[in-house]
């Protein structure tokens, strides 16, 4: 595969620089976004134990608040990152960070339970922090390899924040202090990272002529892309608001769920278990970028989705049969992941550059995320005042088979839709006049 930053024959130590260029720019995009979960998840490390408030425990009433805000930032986003200008990109990624940072020293400060205040403001800014990495990289012939390590990053850094933040509570620091110490451990590596990132190169011509120019959007645009999409794109964001579901209740109750399998989970095993998973999704993501034909390319990262639910109904069935709790979370882990990733790194990339549609794949991003994490508030509120059972880990095994049995029917859905000639570049006449009309 040509290779998408060319190198220039003037200068050795320039060529050599620029060949390096794709390692540098998936380094930084991986750190930023790593860094950013330092800031958002190691508070799951803590158990608040004996305190409850409106019949609530007070970690069901964090995750709750910190994930209305992520959701509501999603929606955000939509307009936001779709909009976003290339030229501001880093400025916002710190200035969102900073937000955050600030909502955690509250979250100390605060008496309980007027702190789940500032764990609602602190996911109000971090759910907008995916989109602007990730505009970074797309359109490129080489998205999916930089994408995958981009969301290889969001396994690692879960069970890596809670490690952080089980350390700093063994070290005596105070749970509600704790996650305001963590994002301070965190603050210069990111900094860096988005230093690196903002030097990251534009998409060159041979890019945009393989993948279409990623541009800021209007209203119109958006309208005449979902517009386009139609039932397939719809199965797909279904698809990806169940595979959310189980990603989040997976990753904000993993302690609980270790329990419930005899396993009393060390920080090491959060690492060690999610390393295994990002490794093996990023392995089978990022392989797509050999893909030369688009369709082709799309049809396979829906294929990956289908073998990742799968995955996870064979994991369930066999856990009967004397699965290890460790191979069991290993296996749902990369099940759930594959389609979550595929999403991220390929579908959405790969259908921008068969349709040409003016846009970018940020903004398909952001309007499946939203729904995604509207979905898992919805999740929430359920399994804190209507179910009072507490036994995480039968809800999650319910939750895992009946959201793989209805993903596989969105994503059987979707490739039947898309079959047809529904795939084909969208009418720039169409679009002008739409543009035109909402001016």
């Amino acid at each position: 595969m040509n290779n998408p930053y060319p190198v220039t024959d003037d200068n050795g130590a320039e060529s050599f620089t620029r060949s390096l260029q794709p390692l540098w720019t998936v380094l930084a995009a991986f750190t930023t976004y790593f860094c950013m979960y330092g800031f958002r998840k190691p508070y799951a490390a803590a158990e608040y134990a004996n305190a409850e408030y409106f019949d609530l425990t007070l970690k069901s009433l964090l995750v709750t608040g910190q994930t209305v805000g992520y959701a509501m930032s999603k929606f955000i986003g939509i307009r936001v990152i779709s909009e976003m200008p290339p030229a501001r990109r880093a400025g916002a990624l710190l200035g969102l960070i900073a937000v955050a940072e600030f909502a955690l020293l509250l979250f100390g400060l605060l008496p309980r339970p007027w702190n789940i205040l500032g764990m609602f403001l602190n996911g109000l800014p971090l759910g907008m922090v995916f989109g602007l990495v990730m505009s970074f990289l797309e359109g490129r012939r080489i998205s999916e390899a930089l994408l995958a390590g981009l969301c290889a990053s969001f396994i690692v850094a879960d069970g890596a924040a809670k490690g952080v933040g089980s350390k700093l509570l063994a070290l005596g620091v105070p749970e509600d202090w704790m996650p305001a110490m963590a994002g301070l451990v965190f603050t210069l590596p990111l900094i860096l990272a988005v230093s690196l990132l903002a030097r990251t190169p534009v998409p060159t011509q041979a890019d945009q002529a393989a993948r279409s120019e990623r541009v800021p959007m209007t209203r119109a645009d958006r309208l005449v892309m979902m517009r386009s999409g139609g039932v397939g794109l719809a199965a797909i964001v279904c698809m990806y608001l169940l595979t959310t579901i189980l990603r989040s209740i997976r990753g904000d109750f993993a302690k609980e769920i270790w329990a419930g399998l005899g396993v009393a989970a060390a920080p090491d095993t959060f690492v060690t278990s999610e390393m295994l998973v990002g490794a093996g999704v990023m392995l089978c993501n990022g392989c797509l970028v050999f893909v030369p034909g688009n369709l082709t390319a799309f049809r396979l990262s829906l294929g990956t989705c289908l073998a990742g639910f799968m995955l996870i109904l064979s994991a369930i069935v066999f856990r009967t049969s004397g699965l290890s709790p460790f191979l069991f979370m290993t296996l749902t882990g990369l099940g759930l992941y594959l389609p979550y990733v595929a999403v991220h790194a390929s579908i959405f990339e790969r259908l921008l550059a068969i349709t040409r549609g003016r846009g970018n794949a940020a903004f398909l991003m952001y309007l499946a995320d939203s729904t995604g994490y509207l979905g898992y508030v919805g999740i929430l509120f359920y399994k804190n005042w209507a179910d009072h059972r507490g036994e995480f880990l039968p809800f999650y095994l319910r939750i895992c088979e009946l959201a793989s049995l209805l993903s596989l029917v969105c994503v059987i859905t979707s490739l039947l839709y898309f079959s047809g000639n529904r795939l084909r570049p969208q009418d720039s006449q169409e679009q002008s006049n739409e543009s035109s009309r909402t001016a």
